[in-house]
C-alpha cells in the first residue's frame, strides 16, 4: 500500500470537481485540455514535488502549489479523461504510472514513456505532422554519457526517438499541430529523450506552448509563441489525445 499527499493549493477540492466536471461536457479533447490547462496559468513552477527514490518508497503526490514540466501535463491530462475530482485520482495513477501500479519503479519518467505505456491515451503524430522531415536517434534512456544512471534504481532502455527538427518546423508543419497536442522538447543529451514539455495552443493564427517554465523571468505556468521558443531548441516530439478515452 501507498501513502498519499494531497495539496490544491489555490483550488478547493468542490472547484476542481466543478472544472472538472464542467470540462467533461467538452467533446473535443484539445478544447477540453485548453480549458483546463488555462486553469493553471501563472501557478509557480517548482521542482522534485513528487516523492520517491530508488530507496524512498513512492508517494502518491498531487500538489497543485507548484508544477514542473511534466507534473503540469499530467494534471491536465489526467483531468482531460475524468468526469469528476475522484476520477481524477483514478487517472492520474494511470497516466503517472505504468498499469496505475503506484511505486518509482513504475512511474513514467520519460516523455517517450507515454507513447509506450500511454498509448491508450494519445498518439505518437510526430511523423504525420513532420511527414519526411522526421530525423531519427538511437538512445539509452537513463545512462549519461560517463556510463552512470540518470535515476538510480530504473533501467536504461533502449528507445528510437523520432522528432521533427526545428529548422523544419514551417507554416505547413505548423498547420498540422492542434489546440491541446502535448510537444516534447527533443534532447541531445546522451540518456535523455526530451529536456521540456507543453502543450500546444493555437489562437487564431497565433501558436502557443502552454508550459511549466523554468526560465527565471518566468518560473511559472506559461504561454509563448511556438516557433519562437524552439528557435535555438533541437526538434519537437508530438504526442496527440485521443478523443473520447475514459480510464477510469
Amino acid at each position: 500500500m501507498y501513502e498519499k499527499h494531497t495539496i490544491l493549493g489555490k483550488f478547493s477540492h468542490e472547484q476542481l470537481d466543478g472544472i472538472i466536471r464542467e470540462s467533461s461536457q467538452m467533446r473535443d479533447p484539445g478544447g477540453r485540455i485548453d480549458f483546463l490547462s488555462k486553469q493553471f496559468l501563472d501557478i509557480d513552477y517548482a521542482e522534485s514535488t513528487l516523492i520517491g527514490v530508488k530507496l524512498t518508497p513512492e508517494v502518491f503526490v498531487i500538489n497543485l502549489t507548484g508544477v514542473d514540466c511534466l507534473t503540469f501535463i499530467e494534471y491536465v491530462e489526467a483531468m482531460r479523461l475524468s468526469d469528476s475530482y475522484a476520477d481524477f485520482e483514478s487517472n492520474l495513477k494511470r497516466v503517472r504510472y505504468r498499469s496505475g501500479f503506484v511505486t518509482f519503479m513504475n512511474r513514467n519518467h520519460f516523455f517517450t514513456d507515454w507513447k509506450e505505456f500511454n498509448a491508450d491515451f494519445v498518439d505518437d503524430v510526430t511523423d504525420e505532422t513532420g511527414d519526411q522531415k522526421i530525423m531519427k536517434a538511437q538512445k539509452t534512456l537513463n545512462k549519461k554519457e560517463d556510463g552512470t544512471d540518470f535515476l538510480p534504481g530504473i533501467r536504461p532502455v533502449r528507445r528510437e526517438i523520432r522528432y521533427i527538427p526545428s529548422e523544419a518546423v514551417d507554416s505547413t508543419v505548423c498547420n498540422k499541430l492542434r489546440t491541446g497536442d502535448y510537444i516534447g522538447i527533443y534532447s541531445r543529451l546522451t540518456g535523455l529523450d526530451v529536456s521540456h514539455v507543453g502543450i500546444t495552443i493555437r489562437d487564431g493564427d497565433a501558436l502557443f506552448l502552454r508550459h511549466a517554465s523554468s526560465q527565471k523571468e518566468y518560473r511559472r505556468v506559461v504561454d509563448q509563441d511556438l516557433k519562437f521558443y524552439i528557435t535555438d531548441k533541437p526538434g519537437i516530439i508530438v504526442f496527440r489525445p485521443k478523443a473520447f478515452v475514459k480510464a477510469a
